[in-house]
């Protein structure tokens, strides 16, 4: 009987591009589910070891689990994409750590020998599926006051930080994300995200189209023109467009493997989990999720944030990365640890996709830095919640 959890690794991590929620966005005509299609078919295509009847589970998260993002997204998508009958599929819902938490649930399935190999990931296809869309709040939150009314405006809850941190001024949020967007453009120039993307052709109002690029990344960003920007959250507020994750379409997936998996089939893995945490916080200051679960996967692990080389930390909003460098007195904005390649402020947050975005650049981070040994995922999640994954390069 085995009593010990196996050794499990990151094998490999592939998106679609991220698109601009809108008629126009280039995944408008685009169902969701086609779109984790295409990253399944593409993970496989790249690993060509792993052949489709090795994979054991299909976990996929999506924040609205309805239309093309319903009916057990993980099972539907393992049939459209050309994988055995008999392999299974499920799908999760941590809001935006969806993505996160479907690859933290393979590799909990794989320590655990319920499995060898197994596709994760997150799709959101916020176009067709709203924030919020068919959801039906009980009135008990605000008849009860069990939450603040804001918490179901996440914009609302990035004011709220504001007012709670109010020496993080809307000008250094401004200042952080057009770091973010320098940052972006050289990963870009740079070609590092040219392996992470799997072009997918899709059809629009203009014919048939490659989607090969991103669409929210904003290099021309400047303080001057991200100073008047529409304030939509609160008259007089702090939170903008410019200083803000954009509303997006896309999906991200990964595959997870057993060590002795992967050491059968020859594959080199990229990445290590050593272990994930979640914590609740106020569901009104939900941007402070990742503070206490970086705290706790850090403390479980018995690591400092000082034993971390790279932190992808999601930007939902620009303040609560604020927050989250003050809290552990990193080298502000400018720390050479944190989101190097760019974050959410320019790439996009297709909510249950970005988790598994996370992990793809940290990947690449270690593959540029062979030197670097520990890293961290950690993301805000709706109603108060925040999830961390710890890593160990071994690339």
């Amino acid at each position: 009987m085995q009593k010990e959890l196996r050794d499990v690794y990151y094998i490999d991590g592939v998106r679609t591009v991220f698109g601009k929620s809108r008629p126009n966005g280039i995944f408008a005509n685009t169902r969701a589910d086609d779109m984790v299609v295409k990253v399944i078919r593409s993970l496989l295509k790249r690993n060509p070891q792993i052949k489709p009847e090795m994979v054991e589970d299909n976990i996929w998260g999506a924040t609205t689990q309805m239309g093309d993002q319903g009916l057990t997204l993980g099972r539907t998508t393992a049939l459209l994409a050309g994988l055995p009958v008999s392999t299974p599929g499920c799908s999760v819902d941590r809001m935006c750590a969806g993505g996160m938490t479907a690859i933290n649930n393979a590799i909990s399935d794989i320590a655990c020998n319920v499995a060898d190999i197994i596709i994760a990931g997150g799709v959101e296809h916020m176009f067709h599926h709203p924030m919020g869309q068919g959801a039906d709040p009980n009135p008990r939150f605000i008849s009860e006051k069990l939450v603040d009314i804001s918490a179901l405006n996440m914009g609302m809850t990035a004011e709220n930080i504001h007012d709670l941190y109010p020496h993080l001024t809307k000008e250094m949020a401004d200042e952080y994300s057009v770091h973010c967007q320098k940052k972006a453009k050289a990963a870009l120039d740079a070609g590092y995200l040219d392996d992470m993307i799997a072009p997918m052709t899709v059809w629009t109002p203009e014919g048939w189209k490659v989607a090969a690029t991103d669409e929210q990344p904003r290099p021309e960003a400047t303080l001057e023109n991200m100073r008047d920007l529409r304030r939509p959250f609160r008259k007089g507020g702090r939170v903008t467009p410019g200083n803000s994750s954009g509303l997006n379409d896309g999906a991200a997936g990964c595959i997870i493997a057993s060590a002795a998996k992967a050491e059968e089939l020859g594959i080199k893995p990229k990445m290590r989990p050593i272990g994930y945490a979640y914590m609740g916080v106020k569901p009104e200051l939900m941007g402070l999720g990742p503070i206490p679960a970086t705290e706790k996967v850090l403390e479980r692990a018995g690591m400092s944030i000082d034993d971390i080389d790279f932190i992808e930390l999601n930007e939902a909003f620009a303040i609560q990365c604020l927050a989250f460098i003050e809290h552990f007195h990193l080298d502000g904005i400018e720390d050479k640890r944190l989101n190097q390649l760019g974050g959410a402020i320019a790439f996009g947050h297709p909510l249950a996709s970005s988790g598994a975005r996370l992990h793809m650049h940290l990947a690449k981070l270690f593959e540029l830095h062979p030197e670097a040994k520990y890293g961290l995922s950690t993301m805000c999640v709706g109603l108060g919640m925040g999830g961390a994954v710890l890593w160990e390069n071994v690339g």
